[in-house]
C-alpha cells in the first residue's frame, strides 16, 4: 500500500526540512500580499486625494524659500534620504495697500452735490467763494440692452418714363450690405456677445435662452447653435491662415482632452470623443488651434503636423511616439508630468510620511531645474543666456538626477506608485532633456495644457457638444477666440471686428489685415460700423 504525502515523515531532519520549507512559503507568500497590500493602499490614498483634496503641486514641493544648493555641496543621493534638512523663513514686512484707483480709460459722469443757495452766504453778508472740491468714485454697470439696427435703403425711379425697359429708367437702389450671416437678424455684435458668453465665459445657450428672456427677446438655443456653426464656417478662411502660420515656426505645443459628442453617426451617445489642442511655441506670435476628432489616435496629431520641421513638446502619451521617427522633428517631452508622478506618490503617502524619502528626493532635483527658469525669467535673460545657463546648472543636475534614477529604479517594486513614477521619468528621460539643446524650447508643456484649460472649464458647464457639426464650430472659435486673448486683445472687441469686416473682404491681404498680430488692441473700433467706427 502506498504511503499518503499528507503523512509526515518519520526522521527528525526531513521533518525540520519541510518545516523550513514552509516557513521559506509562508514568509514570501505573506511577503508578496503585503506589497500588493502596499501597492493597493496607495492607489486608495491617492484616488481619495483626488477626490477631496488639494490638486496644487505647489504644496508637495519645498518651500519656496529653501535655499538651492549649490552642485559642488549637494550630497550623495544615498545621503539625501536619510540628511533632514534645515528650513530658515526669513523675516518680512506686509504693506498695507489702499485700495485700487478706477480705470482712468473708464467714461466719467459727474454728480455735483450741492449746497443750497442760502448756504453760500456767511454770517457777516459776504457770499463764500468755492475753494476746491472733494470727490469720490463709484463704479457703476449699465445692464445690457438690445436695440434694433434697421437697415433702409431708399428706392429711386423716373416718374416721367413711362416705359420700365428703357436703359436708366429701372428701379434704383443701394445693394444690400454683406453680413457675416446672411439673411440673418443677429448683427455682429449681437453674434460676437453670443459666443464670447459660451467659449469664453462659458455659459451655455440654454441660460443665454433664459437671459435674452428676461430682456423681452426672444432666442432659442437651437437658433443660437446654427448661428454659431455658421459664423464657424465663415471664419474658415482665418483659420486656415493660422494654421499655416503655427505650421511655419519651429516649436509646437500639443495635447488633447476628452469631449462627448451626443448625436456621432454609428456611435452610441456615451461614446467618448476627443479635442486636440497645438500651441505655436514661438513666444512673439502665439497660435492656438483645437481640433475635434472621434479618435485618440496618433493618425489625427500625424495629419495635422504633416510637413511641419522642428520641435514638437507633448506628455508621455503613446500615440505621440511617432514623432520620434519622423524626419525634421524632435520630440521632446514635458517635466512637469514626469514630476507630477512623484507628487501623486507623495499625496497618496499622507502626512504620516518621511520628509526625506524618495518622492522628496526626486522632487528636489525638479525644484533645483525649475529654480533655474524662474530665474531665468526674472532677470529677462536672452535665448542665448539661458541655453548658456542650462549648460551650466541644469545639465549636472539632470545626469545626477538620472543616475539616481536608475539606482533607485533596481531597489522599488515596479508595481508601486513610486516604481511608476520612476520608470515614466527613465522611459522619457531622452525627450526630457531635449529642451537643453535651445533657449528658446521650455522645459514643460505647460503652455498646451494652459491653452486647453479654458475648454475644460466650458465643458464643465456645457457638458457635450450635440452634433459633429457643433463639435468642428466650437473648436474653431475656440481657436479663433484664445488666439485673440494670447495676442493681447479684449475677445468680444476682437470678435465683432472680424465680424463686421471679414464680409467685405475679398483679397489675401484683406484676410490676413484681420488676423490677431496684425491688429492693434488700442486701436480696436469702439463705435460700429453702423455709427461710423
Amino acid at each position: 500500500m502506498k504511503q499518503s504525502p499528507d503523512i509526515l515523515p518519520d526522521d527528525l531532519k526531513k521533518l525540520q526540512v519541510m518545516v523550513l520549507e514552509l516557513q521559506h512559503k509562508l514568509a514570501e507568500t505573506k511577503a508578496y500580499y503585503e506589497r500588493e497590500m502596499g501597492i493597493l493602499l496607495e492607489q486608495i490614498k491617492l484616488l481619495r486625494q483626488q477626490m477631496f483634496g488639494r490638486n496644487s503641486e505647489k504644496a508637495c514641493a519645498l518651500p519656496p524659500n529653501v535655499q538651492i544648493k549649490p552642485l559642488f555641496d549637494m550630497p550623495e543621493p544615498e545621503k539625501l534620504e536619510d540628511e533632514a534638512e534645515e528650513i530658515v523663513v526669513p523675516e518680512h514686512r506686509r504693506k498695507k495697500r489702499g485700495r485700487r484707483p478706477l480705470p482712468k480709460e473708464l467714461p466719467r459722469v459727474d454728480v455735483v452735490h450741492d449746497i443750497p443757495e442760502e448756504e453760500k452766504v456767511c454770517s457777516c453778508g459776504c457770499k463764500k467763494k468755492r475753494i476746491g472740491e472733494e470727490v469720490s468714485e463709484q463704479l457703476d454697470i449699465v445692464p445690457a440692452k438690445v436695440r434694433v439696427i434697421r437697415h433702409i435703403r431708399p428706392k429711386y425711379a423716373c416718374n416721367n418714363c413711362k416705359c420700365d425697359n428703357t436703359e436708366g429708367s429701372a428701379v434704383a437702389i443701394a445693394p444690400a450690405a454683406p453680413q457675416i450671416i446672411p439673411k440673418s437678424i443677429a448683427s455682429p455684435g449681437l453674434l460676437a456677445y453670443i459666443l464670447v458668453s459660451k467659449f469664453v465665459d462659458h455659459l451655455p445657450f440654454y441660460r443665454q435662452e433664459k437671459l435674452f428672456e428676461r430682456l423681452g427677446v426672444d432666442i432659442c438655443r437651437a437658433t443660437m447653435s446654427r448661428w454659431a456653426i455658421q459664423a464657424a464656417s465663415a471664419c474658415q478662411v482665418l483659420l486656415n491662415l493660422l494654421q499655416d502660420e503655427l505650421l511655419s515656426g519651429f516649436y509646437v505645443h500639443a495635447d488633447e482632452t476628452t469631449l462627448q459628442v451626443l448625436a456621432e453617426p454609428g456611435r452610441p451617445p456615451t461614446t467618448r470623443s476627443y479635442m486636440w489642442v497645438f500651441r505655436r511655441g514661438d513666444p512673439d506670435r502665439p497660435i492656438l488651434i483645437f481640433r475635434y476628432d472621434e479618435t485618440r489616435s496618433s493618425s489625427v496629431a500625424s495629419a495635422f503636423l504633416c510637413g511641419f520641421k522642428g520641435y514638437v513638446q507633448t506628455d508621455g502619451y503613446a500615440g505621440y511616439d511617432f514623432l520620434d521617427g519622423l524626419a525634421g522633428v524632435r520630440h521632446m517631452g514635458c517635466m512637469a508630468h514626469a514630476r507630477r508622478k512623484f507628487t501623486d506618490v507623495v499625496k497618496a503617502q499622507g502626512k504620516s510620511r518621511s520628509k526625506s524619502g524618495s518622492a522628496d528626493v526626486a522632487i528636489s532635483y525638479f525644484s533645483k531645474l525649475y529654480a533655474i527658469e524662474k530665474k531665468a525669467r526674472q532677470n529677462n535673460c536672452s535665448p542665448d543666456q539661458i541655453y548658456e545657463m542650462r549648460q551650466k546648472k541644469a545639465r549636472p543636475i539632470l545626469e545626477e538626477f538620472h543616475g539616481w534614477l536608475v539606482k533607485r529604479s533596481q531597489q522599488v517594486p515596479p508595481k508601486s506608485l513610486l516604481g511608476k513614477a520612476i520608470s515614466y521619468c527613465l522611459s522619457q528621460w531622452d525627450r526630457l532633456v531635449v529642451y537643453l539643446e535651445d533657449g528658446r524650447l521650455s522645459i514643460d508643456n505647460n503652455a498646451a495644457e494652459n491653452a486647453i484649460r479654458p475648454f475644460v472649464l466650458g465643458r464643465k458647464n456645457w457638458l457635450f457638444a450635440g452634433t459633429p457639426e457643433g463639435a468642428e464650430a466650437s473648436a474653431s472659435l475656440y481657436s479663433l477666440l484664445l488666439t485673440a486673448e494670447a495676442n493681447g486683445h479684449e475677445p468680444y472687441s476682437y470678435l465683432r471686428f472680424v465680424f463686421e469686416r471679414l464680409p467685405h473682404a475679398a483679397k489675401l491681404a484683406e484676410y490676413e489685415a484681420l488676423l490677431p498680430w496684425n491688429i492693434d488692441s488700442k486701436k480696436l473700433a469702439t463705435k460700429t460700423i453702423y455709427e461710423g467706427g
